[in-house]
């Protein structure tokens, strides 16, 4: 790909955001490395991978990738029979956990989320007992455990011995009253690795042993008394036997490395490349980026296109296409209006794709695959080469011609700019039909009225625009194509106080022609403008028309379940009351039959009024089994105004009045999206208490979502005094608790311990801590502290 044109697209910034998402330096270094290629297949393999790695992030926040060690010098030396360092041994025991994080976490991936980084990490091998022999014997860079032998552990246990033994018979010499007056200090040093006395210069003959060393005043030497000699002797043979055992632990462990070397090292080729698809989704992730739908005829359709460089919440999005119905776009209008960014945009977006990048636009983008790609853009003047703007541009549009072809895409910057207006114009159309010619795909920005006019005329070249409001003195940015920009110039100067008189003498100037052009650019650019809000308003209107449409069926479909639910519940009703009454009917029936055996006229009477008193309690009984609601209802209103809110009795819905009942009752109410006229008599108010619990719920869960988009799993307060560190360390639980982390990281650094002591002091009675422990090797050792979240 054209180093220059790399340059001026500024692919190498998008490049250093790419590399900032990775996690190691070897997947940044292979990052730096990255460039645009033209295998659609390949392409296309990547594009993917990009668009997994987005996906698993914002599903599960991405993967257990962290640190990843380059172990493959060390796995070299240990394949060479070359003893390893406790150091790198770690290194490679942090790869192989790594590795087996990895590994676990894509065995939970459901069979149908399974893809091309599936496969990737189901080619990891794990090594348990390479990794568990490694963790036993070593504990830190510089120490080895006492449990890595047994031979080991029985040397310590010795060194400890005579070191005891050692210390004591010191402690004898520096306190005994014979030898105090010889010693400048009563207390054992260390020298050359053995235990001495500090004695005075004068007593030297009388205090009898080894000198292995003098103050610099040479007043004290410091000696090693002749009783401790053998004893010392002894010691350094014990930790000559350590040392030897050491390294034989490390030569073992080694040797163990040498036998997976090959394994080892593919792990960590797979390790940096899931580093580097994953910089590329989490890129995605963070500017809102979209795999494009690739294809090799030439057909570019960007929508709603944002330059990745620029501020996403300021940039406007840009729509643009070529290649279908023209091979030229010509793109005009006022300076900062937007040219170059739209030249800018499309280009890198163009390079990103082609590095398997995703692009910060919207679905239904298509991209094509070009083997070249040039552009011309900005000021190119050369001092060194003595070449004026013009030439310089030149010289590089030749180089363009020579080498473009029908698979090059080509991005010309204000052509034929920097020499005369006509001669320019004129070069800058023959440069557009070369390369027209030669099949190649064109955009070009320019002032010349002349191009405007040869875009509208030439088959395969569409004008484009730029707007600008002439009201604010201010672009747009928004593209239009099929439409050619104006100047505006005339416009602009009078806005900015120029006299009317030397507008008209200007106009008068220009050629009838010009002014007719002008004039019809205007009336297109005025009835484009009114066509498109036309459309806009026909859109929303279907839009609204729809919503109602739908709201009303939707209306529809819950009053049909309510009446059948209603009827439903009143044939139950019906026949429990029915089923009530016929047993009554039934034992008032045979208790009046026994009336009528009875003789005394008088008890029969009394008898059938009992009966008949029951039937009428009954009959009340029955009225009243109407269901009761749980919403307040007031008696048949009087008093009703328009607005008040009321229940439709035969409806079971409720509405709003919308007239004055007339004097036979009727009225109009608003039910739903239903007018309906009732009488009075059907109708009760009813009141309604308002709820505060919906709109808590959102304001929480508005903050919920926001701690947790936000919060990150580390607090990094290095560099701080203990009382703010403290304060933003008690902010960050608060956040890690209401975003739900369950394990946060706080990185103090190592120091004095001061930070250190000070936040784990805090941590101790916190709320939303429940344990907290110093970080693993791997995590950062005693420079951060782990905390567990409730």
């Amino acid at each position: 790909m054209n180093e220059k044109t790399l340059r001026v697209l500024e692919y190498h910034k998008v490049k250093e955001m790419l590399m900032a998402e990775a996690v190691s330096e070897m997947a940044k270094k292979k990052l730096e490395e990255l460039m645009p290629v033209s295998d659609i297949h390949h392409l296309q393999a990547s594009l993917s991978e990009t668009s997994e790695a987005a996906s698993i992030i914002v599903k599960k926040g991405g993967i257990p990738l962290n640190q990843i060690y380059q172990t493959k010098p060390s796995v070299l030396r240990a394949q060479k029979g070359g003893a390893l360092t406790p150091a790198q041994l770690l290194e490679i025991l942090y790869n192989l956990r790594l590795t087996k994080r990895i590994k676990n976490f894509f065995k939970e991936e459901e069979e149908s989320d399974r893809g091309m980084i599936y496969s990737l990490t189901a080619s990891l091998i794990t090594h348990r007992n390479l990794e568990d022999e490694i963790d036993r014997c070593i504990l830190s860079e510089e120490e080895i455990s006492d449990n890595a032998s047994a031979v080991l552990k029985a040397i310590r246990k010795n060194i400890t011995k005579q070191n005891e033994a050692l210390k004591n018979k010191l402690n004898s010499i520096v306190t005994s009253s014979s030898y105090k007056v010889m010693l400048q200090d009563a207390i054992v040093t260390v020298r050359q690795g053995r235990y001495v006395i500090p004695v005075k210069q004068e007593y030297r003959s009388r205090f009898q042993g080894i000198v292995h060393d003098q103050s610099s005043t040479g007043a004290t030497l410091f000696i090693e008394p002749a009783a401790i000699v053998n004893m010392n002797n002894q010691l350094k043979e014990l930790h000559l036997k350590e040392e030897a055992e050491i390294q034989r632990i490390l030569s073992e462990l080694s040797a163990l490395v040498a036998e997976k070397a090959p394994d080892i090292v593919s792990n960590l080729e797979i390790l940096i490349k899931l580093d580097c698809i994953f910089a590329k989704g989490k890129l995605s992730v963070r500017m809102k980026g979209i795999e494009p739908v690739l294809n090799s005829k030439g057909y570019i359709r960007i929508r709603k296109g944002r330059h990745p460089l620029l501020n996403p919440e300021e940039v406007v999005p840009i729509d643009i296409h070529i290649g279908d119905v023209f091979d030229t776009l010509v793109i005009t209008g006022p300076n900062t209006g937007g040219k170059t960014v739209t030249l800018k945009t499309t280009g890198l977006f163009l390079l990103m794709t082609q590095s398997g990048l995703h692009i910060p636009a919207e679905y239904g983008t298509e991209i094509s695959i070009f083997e070249k790609i040039f552009a011309d853009i900005g000021d190119e003047q050369s001092i060194e080469q003595s070449l004026s703007t013009f030439s310089s541009h030149m010289t590089n549009i030749v180089d363009i011609l020579d080498k473009a072809d029908e698979r090059s895409a080509v991005f010309l910057d204000e052509l034929g700019a920097g020499t005369d207006p006509t001669e320019g114009a004129a070069l800058a159309i023959a440069i557009l039909d070369y390369l027209y010619d030669k099949g190649v795909k064109t955009i070009a920005t320019t002032h010349y009225t002349e191009l405007k006019k040869y875009a509208l005329v030439k088959k395969g070249v569409e004008n484009a625009s730029v707007e600008f409001d002439v009201e604010t003195l201010s672009p747009t940015y928004r593209l239009s194509i099929g439409t050619p920009g104006r100047s505006n110039a005339f416009e602009i100067s009078l806005k900015l106080g120029m006299k009317n008189f030397i507008i008209n003498e200007a106009k008068k100037l220009l050629g009838n022609d010009d002014i007719a052009f002008e004039e019809i650019i205007s009336t297109i650019e005025k009835d484009k403008k009114e066509a498109e809000n036309e459309r806009d308003e026909a859109i929303r209107l279907k839009i609204e028309i729809k919503r109602l449409k739908q709201e009303l069926e939707n209306k529809k479909s819950h009053l049909e379940q309510q009446r059948e639910k209603i009827l439903k519940e009143a044939k139950e009703q019906s026949r429990k009351i029915l089923k009530e009454t016929k047993a009554y009917v039934d034992h008032t029936i045979k208790e009046l039959h026994k009336m009528e055996n009875k003789s005394d006229l008088k008890e029969r009477n009394k008898g059938i009024e009992n009966l008949r008193k029951g039937v009428k309690d009954k009959l009340t009984a029955v009225s009243g089994q109407l269901p009761v609601e749980d919403i307040e209802i007031t008696e048949t209103p009087k008093d009703l105004k328009i607005g008040d809110t009321v229940k439709i009795l035969s409806l079971d819905q409720k509405g709003n009045v919308l007239s004055l009942p007339d004097k036979n009752g009727e009225l109009m109410v608003q039910a739903g999206l239903m007018k309906i006229s009732v009488n009075v008599k059907n109708l009760r108010k009813i009141k309604e208490e308002k709820s505060s619990e919906q709109l808590e719920k959102s304001t929480l869960g508005s903050i919920y979502r926001s701690k947790t988009a936000n919060i990150e799993t580390h607090l990094d307060v290095r560099g701080q005094l203990l009382d703010d560190a403290i304060m933003n360390v008690d902010k960050y639980l608060d956040d890690a608790y209401i975003a739900g982390l369950k394990q946060v990281t706080i990185i103090h650094g190592k120091g004095e311990g001061i930070l250190r002591d000070g936040i784990q002091n805090e941590l101790k009675a916190h709320k939303h801590v429940s344990l907290f422990r110093k970080g693993n090797y791997d995590e950062g050792g005693d420079g951060v502290t782990v905390a567990e979240i409730k």
